[in-house]
C-alpha cells in the first residue's frame, strides 16, 4: 500500500557523480538481503540512478568492519540485530559511518521503535511490508539530504514526541523549574561543564552556577551527578 510521505531538510545531499551510489545491507534474514538485492537489481535497470551493493552484514560486528572498510553511502539497516540491541547498533553505525546516511528498514511499527530510531542518528524509517512501493522514493530523499518518513512513520514519530514534550512540561512545573534553569539542565546532563554551559546560552560562568544551584535545591539534589541521574528518571530530560 502507497501512501503519501514528510520530508524535512537534515543533512547536506550527497554530491551528485557519476559513481553508483554505493549500498551496505545490515539484515541478519538471508531471504530479506536476497529480496533487497534484487529491488535494488531491478532499480538499476529502470532507473537513471545506479546502486552498488559494497556488502552485507548479519551482526552488529560486521556491519562497523564494513563501515570501515567499505564508507558506503547509504546503509539500509534491519533493527533486530541478533547480538544486541538495534537501536545501539545504530547509534555506533551513525557515529562511524564516515558521513553515510541510514535508512531503517523495520518490522517495528511501534511509536517507540520509530521515535527511539530517529533520534539515535537514523536518516529515515520504514516499514517492511512497504518496502517494494516506498524504497525508491526514500532512498532518493534522503540522498537529497532530506528525512524519509512515510505518513505512517511521521504520525508515529510525533506522537511520541508531543508525549515526551508533554510529560517533561508537567515535571519541569511539578518542580518549577524556569526555562533557562531547564536549559541548563539540558546542558547538563549532555555533559557540559560550567564553561560550555554558558558557551551555549550566552550567559557568563557566574551565572551558570547560579542556576545549578537552584536546581539542586528544588530536585533536592547535592551534585551534578544527581542532578543527572534524577532529571533521567524523572522524564525532565529525554
Amino acid at each position: 500500500m502507497t501512501s503519501s510521505t514528510k520530508t524535512v531538510l537534515l543533512d547536506p545531499p550527497i554530491l551528485v557523480t557519476n559513481q553508483p551510489v554505493s549500498i551496505l545491507m545490515v539484515d541478519d534474514d538471508p531471504r530479506f538481503r536476497q529480496g533487497l538485492r534484487t529491488l535494488l537489481t531491478f532499480y538499476n535497470t529502470i532507473g537513471t540512478e545506479k546502486f552498488s551493493l559494497v556488502g552485507e552484514a548479519a551482526t552488529a560486528e560486521q556491519a562497523l568492519h564494513l563501515v570501515q572498510t567499505q564508507r558506503p553511502m547509504l546503509i539500509l539497516l534491519d533493527l533486530e540485530m541478533p547480538s544486541g540491541d538495534g537501536i545501539e547498533v545504530l547509534k555506533q553505525l551513525s557515529e562511524a559511518a564516515y558521513g553515510s546516511k541510514v535508512l531503517v528498514l523495520s518490522a517495528h511499527y511501534e511509536d517507540e521503535w520509530v521515535f527511539r530510531a530517529m533520534q539515535a542518528g537514523a536518516n529515515g524509517y520504514l516499514y517492511k511490508h512497504c518496502l517494494s512501493s516506498q524504497l525508491s522514493d526514500a532512498i532518493d530523499t534522503i540522498l537529497r539530504g532530506q528525512v524519509y518518513l512515510s505518513t505512517e512513520t511521521l504520525t508515529s514519530f510525533f506522537r511520541l514526541f508531543r508525549f515526551y514534550a508533554g510529560r517533561s512540561l508537567e515535571v519541569a512545573r511539578k518542580f518549577k523549574l524556569t526555562q533557562r534553569e531547564q536549559e541548563v539542565l539540558h546542558w547538563l546532563v549532555q555533559g557540559a561543564s560550567n564553561e560550555e554551559i554558558a558557551s551555549h546560552l550566552y550567559i557568563t560562568v557566574a551565572t551558570v552556577k547560579a542556576h545549578l544551584t537552584a536546581i539542586f535545591q528544588k530536585l533536592s539534589v547535592t551534585s551534578r551527578t544527581q542532578a543527572i541521574i534524577k532529571a533521567l528518571k524523572l522524564g525532565l530530560i529525554t
